[in-house]
């Protein structure tokens, strides 16, 4: 077979079902190639590299996020999306890492950020581009956190882990925006 037998949305749905088989640190080209029955120069006809194919991975996770209708104050919209965005992550093996790697080098994953800014309805954009970017990072944190939990549980590594960490988010989450009702002088 050859690349134009694959098209840039074949790849990238092999790189996801990768992805959930054996790990970022194992989805390389090389693997990506083999499972579609190709030479890995092949992959490069649709992904430059590597690093641009991980970031429509990341995209693709972040846009798995279900839809959130408005909550009844702006802050419950806030935190529906933020508990998306968790289970979006969730949804994927190194759901987390792919993302925050992907928003680390500046390649993609801006919905998310945008996603919570734009749920967060206060007359400061400067403070609700804070408060989103924490919320972000704070949910980034805690679903790798469980997803190593869950990973290392899978191993036998530990057993009886305490894997959900939705309550703990949830207050994380109300904290930052409860505090956006404190006046900030920047």
């Amino acid at each position: 077979m050859n690349a134009s037998r694959h098209s840039k949305t074949d790849v990238l749905q092999a790189a996801l079902k990768l992805l959930d088989e054996v790990g970022l640190p194992d989805l390389t080209m090389r693997k990506l190639a083999a499972s579609l029955d190709l030479q890995p120069s092949a992959l490069y006809w649709h992904y430059p590299n590597k690093q641009t194919l991980l970031a429509e991975v990341s995209n693709t996770i972040v846009n798995f996020a279900r839809s959130v209708t408005a909550g009844k104050t702006w802050q419950e919209t806030a935190t529906l999306e933020a508990l998306a965005l968790r289970d979006a992550l969730l949804a994927f093996r190194d759901g987390a890492e792919v993302v925050s790697s992907t928003l680390a080098l500046g390649l993609g994953a801006d919905r998310a950020l945008e996603r919570l800014e734009n749920s967060i309805a206060i007359e400061n954009r400067k403070l609700a581009h804070a408060a989103a970017e924490s919320i972000l990072f704070l949910v980034l944190g805690q679903v790798w956190h469980e997803q190593q939990r869950m990973q290392a549980n899978s191993l036998g590594v530990v057993d009886n882990l305490e894997l959900s960490g939705t309550p703990n988010l949830e207050i994380g989450i109300q904290l930052i925006l409860q505090g956006l009702g404190i006046k900030i002088n920047s």
